[in-house]
């Protein structure tokens, strides 16, 4: 699937509060909204500021979903990336991870890594990550809550420019330090 982003701008207000409100996103933290809260949201810039900015999904003329990319003033971009319910499961995710990966690296050429989290339970996140050459640096233990009132790893991973332009994926010793 030929996968493309477009920015989202103020007169997408609407249509980014509609997508917001009609899909549900269980493993991020704020997961359900309400229409007003979203206005208020999206209204005070969330989308296009000089540390984030937001992006239509478009899979084949179809809008697949959302990402956001944060940080945008440091040399490590982050992103939250929501893909409408109809298009999980369906493998999309490598190849959007490895073209929003490409966007930033050609757009952004300060950009020495790129870096997502996901919760430890995200199962296909987690392994989107690995498929698209990001490597896990870090797992923040009980560091995200969940609805339950419990609270769960965040598993951050990232990609450096270096593994992005050779195409491997470079590690570290996890253990490098014994006591």
């Amino acid at each position: 699937m030929n996968i493309s982003f477009t920015s989202m701008r103020p007169e997408d207000s609407e249509a980014i509060v509609a997508f917001l409100s009609s899909n549900k996103f269980p493993f991020h933290v704020r997961r359900d909204w309400t229409k007003p809260e979203l206005r208020e949201l999206v209204d005070g810039g969330r989308y296009w500021n000089s540390e984030s900015e937001g992006f239509w999904i478009i899979g084949d003329g179809q809008c697949l979903g959302m990402a956001v990319l944060e940080d945008l003033e440091d040399d490590t971009p982050m992103f939250d990336l929501r893909l409408a319910e109809t298009f999980r499961g369906q493998g999309l995710g490598v190849v959007i991870l490895k073209e929003l990966s490409a966007m930033v690296f050609n757009s952004k050429p300060e950009a020495v890594r790129f870096e997502g989290q996901t919760r430890e339970d995200n199962i296909s996140m987690r392994k989107v990550f690995l498929k698209a050459g990001f490597l896990k640096e870090a797992h923040y233990r009980m560091s995200w809550p969940a609805d339950d009132g419990t609270r769960l790893a965040s598993v951050a991973y990232a990609i450096l420019r270096q593994d992005w332009e050779s195409g491997e994926t470079t590690s570290f010793d996890w253990d490098d330090l014994k006591i």
